[in-house]
């Protein structure tokens, strides 16, 4: 049996009076990778942003139901609490263009006013970049500005960040849809190491990749959870045929 470490109950997302997501009931296992799966426009995106509270920033957002975090409400959390625990990677790689490699990867720190000791930076920084396969390829270049780096190293650079708060999850909204192939193939290599250490919520629109690294798949459809379960069995024997549909590219 599973460890869940996220529940969500009945969630329904407004923006203004257009609902996005009705009804939504998730489990997420814990240290495994579940993947959001769906079409344009069926609310994959807005149900990670929900996750960590990020819709609150549009202010005619919404929500009802529940969303629970080792048992713990969200909305019972400060929001910076909640968004250090549960960290987010973004589809465009967004270092912060002004901060050097180093000041990127702690960045979460510094913004909460934490202070650290110089060791623990240095022992931060790179602990953070060796998970993400980084410290290598820039660990002479650290005071060099994230934005020089390659896209892919950008992203993972972004990966680092989030992952310096040591959080209990993290998501990822098509973090590879602008990265070339390569790169797309050390983000996917690197997902499936992460997996030991820490849960991960994707959302991709590729369904190749979907197969190629995921536990459990969600699929939405015009902002219902249809179908959840093994991506082993989603894949080979869906139980509804929307999700059938959506997996033989009859739409998308």
């Amino acid at each position: 049996m599973e460890s869940i470490i996220l529940t969500i109950k009945y969630l329904n997302v407004y923006y203004d009076n257009h609902q996005i997501l009705f009804n939504v009931n998730l489990d997420v296992p814990e240290k495994k990778i579940t993947t959001i799966m769906g079409p344009s426009g069926c609310g994959k995106s807005t149900l990670l942003r929900t996750i960590n509270r990020m819709h609150e920033i549009t202010n005619m957002a919404r929500t009802e139901g529940e969303i629970l975090l080792k048992g713990k409400d969200i909305y019972t959390m400060h929001p910076e609490e909640l968004r250090s625990r549960i960290g987010m990677v973004f589809q465009s790689p967004n270092p912060f263009p002004h901060m050097s490699i180093y000041e990127n990867v702690i960045a979460g720190y510094t913004l909460k006013g934490i202070r650290l000791s110089k060791v623990d930076k240095d022992e931060i920084v790179e602990r953070s970049l060796r998970s993400v396969g980084l410290w290598e390829e820039v660990k002479n270049k650290l005071f060099k500005r994230g934005t020089f780096l390659s896209g892919g190293q950008q992203q993972r650079l972004c990966i680092a960040r989030a992952l310096a708060m040591r959080p209990d999850i993290i998501l990822l909204d098509e973090p590879t849809s602008s990265l070339d192939p390569a790169a797309t193939q050390k983000i996917e290599e690197l997902l499936m190491k992460l997996k030991d250490e820490v849960t991960i919520l994707l959302v991709t629109h590729n369904i190749a990749q979907a197969s190629r690294v995921s536990d459990y798949i969600a699929f939405l459809f015009l902002g219902e959870l249809v179908e959840f379960g093994p991506s082993t069995k989603i894949f080979t024997t869906p139980e509804n045929p929307k999700t059938e549909e959506f997996i033989s590219g009859k739409f998308g």
